[in-house]
């Protein structure tokens, strides 16, 4: 992986996506004593970055890959993500969902066009049953994390921010599966100035925290989060980015996630999802240490069911 691998994404992309604005917020700057910097991916297509990442992994498949569809696994938004960049592209997606995704999400797979295939919602049961539909399908699998093309992908939205400002300090990046994170610090590693990455991460699904102090790979025994986008486990080709590249991660209790998404809600009058109010929770958290600071921090994903708000 070089600087180049990931320009040479950017560009490939570029055409499909959104160059998502940030936003700034005096009176968050404020609160957390730092300068912010907020990527609103939440406007991106399909609400959320996914769709970076989604979209690179399709465009790289041969035709004879693409006249048999692609498959994932996915709780919502790399769900959509792939739905909607197969249907721009005219390629079949078949979408492996676990059966307690919120039901927002599942109708805007549908759509987007997706074929939703239901399964447990177990980490386990979700991979048998892509796996099982690659097979039958001849599908392509696309991992929503766990794939290189994926994680150059996700890390486009870093490369824009540190476009617009090249002199953060840190990211902040919210800790799922583990692709935004990993490509958030590639492009810190090849495009920033000493900018420090920073992972939130909730104390219920807190795998990549154990992780980093561990050496090796570890798994949830519950995924009783709020976050329902950060309920996945790290793989084993996004892992060795974030041990090398990513400096700490900051877990956070449910209660300051709702807060911090509140906030945003609040303040800044845009809608985020809660997966995407962990990072700036985890600076709030510690917001003593990053006084004075110039901060970027990755807003996700706005897919959030309003029928179910948290406060």
């Amino acid at each position: 992986m070089t600087a180049k691998d990931l320009k040479d994404c950017h560009k490939r992309i570029k055409s499909n996506i959104h160059r998502t604005p940030v936003m700034t917020s005096r009176l968050l700057n404020t609160m957390s004593g730092a300068d912010l910097f907020f990527k609103c991916e939440n406007f991106q297509r399909m609400g959320a970055f996914k769709m970076r990442g989604a979209m690179n992994a399709i465009l790289q498949l041969s035709d004879q890959q693409k006249s048999k569809g692609v498959v994932t696994h996915s709780s919502g938004n790399f769900a959509q993500a792939l739905s909607l960049a197969a249907q721009n592209l005219g390629i079949t997606a078949y979408i492996v969902m676990p059966s307690n995704a919120p039901k927002v999400k599942k109708e805007a797979v549908k759509g987007y066009g997706g074929h939703i295939i239901e399964c447990p919602p177990t980490q386990k049961d979700r991979e048998s049953t892509a796996i099982r539909v690659q097979l039958e399908k001849g599908a392509t699998y696309i991992h929503p994390s766990n794939q290189l093309e994926v994680i150059l992908g996700q890390g486009t939205a870093a490369l824009e921010l540190l476009e617009d400002y090249p002199d953060l300090e840190y990211i902040f990046a919210p800790v799922g599966g583990g692709g935004l994170i990993a490509g958030t610090a590639l492009a810190a590693y090849f495009y920033g100035k000493n900018c420090t990455i920073i992972g939130g991460e909730p104390f219920e699904v807190d795998d990549a925290y154990r992780a980093l102090k561990s050496g090796k790979l570890e798994m949830n025994e519950t995924t009783h989060t709020i976050a329902d986008g950060l309920r996945m486990p790290l793989g084993d080709v996004n892992f060795p980015i974030i041990k090398k590249y990513v400096s700490e991660i900051i877990r956070v209790e449910e209660k300051e996630i709702i807060d911090a998404m509140q906030l945003i809600w609040e303040r800044m009058k845009i809608i985020i999802e809660p997966s995407c109010a962990v990072p700036f929770a985890a600076l709030l958290r510690k917001k003593e240490r990053f006084k004075n600071k110039k901060i970027g921090i990755i807003l996700s994903g706005g897919n959030v069911d309003l029928s179910n708000l948290p406060f």
